[in-house]
């Protein structure tokens, strides 16, 4: 089953081609209208106490398009860094722990971007790409308008020292390099999206 999930800080909308009854949601919706949907986004983006909405339609391709006409689109990109000892870099930006990525500059390629915003934020150089993974989508509000960030992740391979000096420029407090087992450290302080990622490319192997 085809599903896109939305991020809206740790919030979310599934958007699939049926009902997802094997998660809990705050309410499930079947797909009718545009103006409906658009009102439903709306709603959800006010209305806090919701924790998730599942909506669906079986002509997933359209609700997908339609959704994304609602926001003004920007991509980005980031790296999961897994160094030679097994270690996976994070740091903590903005009282949340993440990986490193940033906006994707004009006529850049997601890959250059990616290779880019690890080295800038996290002080390394030598990272290799080894494999896309899967993007994830989250939304926020600047100047009243919403936006829609797709951020492309690369998994890379890095075999250098591992730096764990903050990079106070781009707003980074701490950097740790962490083993599979001890991401419970900062499990309840990080993103949502973010544990999505890591348990469909590192937990799940």
């Amino acid at each position: 089953m085809i599903t896109y999930k939305v991020h809206f800080e740790n919030r979310f909308i599934l958007l699939s081609q049926e009902p997802d009854r094997l998660q809990k949601y705050g309410l499930f919706h079947k797909f009718n209208t545009t103006s409906e949907l658009y009102k439903l986004i709306s709603k959800f983006q006010s209305d806090l106490s919701l924790p998730s909405i599942n909506i669906y339609d079986p002509n997933i391709k359209y609700l997908w398009k339609l959704f994304r006409i609602y926001f003004t689109e920007v991509q980005a990109a980031g790296g999961l860094v897994k160094h030679t000892s097994g270690r996976y870099l994070f740091i903590r930006k903005r009282d949340k722990w993440d990986l490193p990525k940033g906006h994707v500059d004009r006529n850049e390629e997601p890959e250059e971007c990616a290779l880019r915003e690890v080295e800038e934020e996290c002080g390394i150089t030598g990272q290799k790409i080894v494999k896309p993974l899967e993007p994830s989508y989250h939304t926020y509000t600047l100047q009243g308008i919403s936006y829609l960030k797709k951020t492309n992740w690369f998994l890379m391979s890095y075999d250098g020292e591992m730096i764990k000096k903050p990079e106070t420029r781009e707003l980074i407090t701490e950097v740790e390099w962490l083993l599979p087992e001890e991401f419970v450290k900062i499990r309840n302080d990080v993103w949502l999206s973010l544990v999505d990622l890591l348990n469909k490319s590192i937990l799940a192997d």
